[in-house]
């Protein structure tokens, strides 16, 4: 029989309550220091790459960081042999952008939000939204075929998926903080297993909803995928919060402050090693930031930085940057002519295009540099 509502068990440990301290000691350390434009892009792009690689590499995807990494830049890259790693890598990059937007957005968190974003995940931006499972979905070891899990049955799925939603809902008008309510998201919908395939990057996707929408999205400069991967034994072992394989044999109503340790601890180890890399931009950065500069709005400083590698951007560029549609996009890049740093350069309909106003363009040089530096400590 299942509960009307989902009441998570858990304690806040002087652990759990560390690790949101230094959360919030990280972020308001990187919200307020100042970066150049092209750092800003820098720090943005390879924590995308990361998220995208390791997410997929967790659930057996092939593909090295610099086949992902061209994957995600060419959308018309195909590789022989390794056609669904490549799918698969390709739709969680979509995905990924469309949960900043949706972050953006303020979109609440819904059951349909969840099956469009499953089916964006699994089947790409086309998909309809997936319908939950009609049959059980045993997880066994793929080496000796013994049962690791058995979720609950479909028929009850409904029923706890709404009751999931319902609880993150009260939990954000409550004011909860976001990150333990990431936390608890994640566990759970990982725990119903909602679907055939897919749970694991989709609750992943969600708990990076739930911390963007939530001001915990430290501007995208940070990946929780990668620290899950770098220790898959204690990433499992700490969603194992009950003994029993049986979903009703305790996994129902499992005490869920250890799985919250370990999500809470790696979130503030994952902020904290974004503020030192901010710190390290900052130090490392070239003279004071022109008057120009400063005045540019969060999302103009990010669409600047795209400058250090062309000449020209255009509305897809901008949009899958920041993670927002083609139109709103286009909006912006309007409202960006009539503040004077952008200049249409092909005015076509279907084919406009921007670069920087003359005033803008002595500042290539320096964003140059910055993207140069990035990618000689990325090699």
């Amino acid at each position: 029989m299942i509960a009307s509502a989902w009441s998570p068990r858990y304690t806040l440990t002087p652990s759990i309550v560390r690790g949101l301290m230094q959360i919030e000691a990280a972020r308001a350390l990187v919200d307020h220091t100042p970066l150049p434009p092209a750092a800003e892009a820098e720090l943005r792009a390879h924590a995308r790459v990361r998220a995208v690689h390791y997410s997929t590499y967790i659930e057996g995807n092939r593909l090295t960081m610099s086949q992902a990494k061209a994957v995600m830049v060419d959308a018309n890259l195909e590789i022989a042999g390794r056609e669904r790693d490549v799918s698969e890598v390709r739709n969680y990059w979509n995905a990924l952008l469309r949960v900043e937007e949706w972050a953006e957005k303020k979109k609440p968190l819904t059951e349909e939000l969840i099956k469009r974003l499953h089916a964006l995940v699994e089947v790409g931006p086309r998909a309809r939204p997936t319908p939950y499972r009609d049959g059980q979905n045993a997880i066994k070891n793929s080496s000796t075929g013994a049962l690791i899990y058995l979720p609950p049955e479909a028929k009850d799925v409904p029923a706890l998926m709404a009751s999931l939603v319902a609880w993150a809902a009260e939990a954000e008008r409550s004011g909860l903080p976001a990150p333990l309510i990431a936390g608890l998201v994640h566990y759970q919908f990982v725990t119903i297993h909602p679907y055939y395939d897919g749970n694991g990057r989709t609750a992943r996707l969600l708990a990076t909803f739930i911390l963007h929408k939530g001001g915990y999205g430290l501007n995208g400069f940070f990946s929780l995928e990668e620290h899950h991967a770098r220790d898959l034994p204690g990433y499992y072992r700490a969603l194992t919060v009950h003994p029993h394989h049986n979903y009703y044999f305790g996994r129902s109503e499992a005490d869920l402050t250890p799985w919250l340790e370990y999500f809470i601890t790696t979130l503030a180890a994952v902020f904290e090693a974004v503020r030192l890399a901010a710190q390290k931009c900052t130090v490392e950065g070239l003279e004071e930031e022109p008057e120009d500069l400063r005045r540019l709005d969060h999302r103009a400083r990010i669409v600047l930085g795209l400058f250090a590698g062309r000449e020209t951007i255009a509305a897809p560029q901008v949009a899958a940057e920041l993670g927002l549609s083609e139109r709103m996009a286009r909006n912006l890049l309007g409202a960006w002519v009539k503040d004077g740093w952008l200049v249409v350069t092909n005015p076509s309909r279907r084919a406009r295009s921007y670069s920087l106003s003359a005033k803008y363009r002595q500042y290539i040089g320096s964003l140059s540099a910055i993207v140069r530096g990035g990618e000689k400590n990325e090699q």
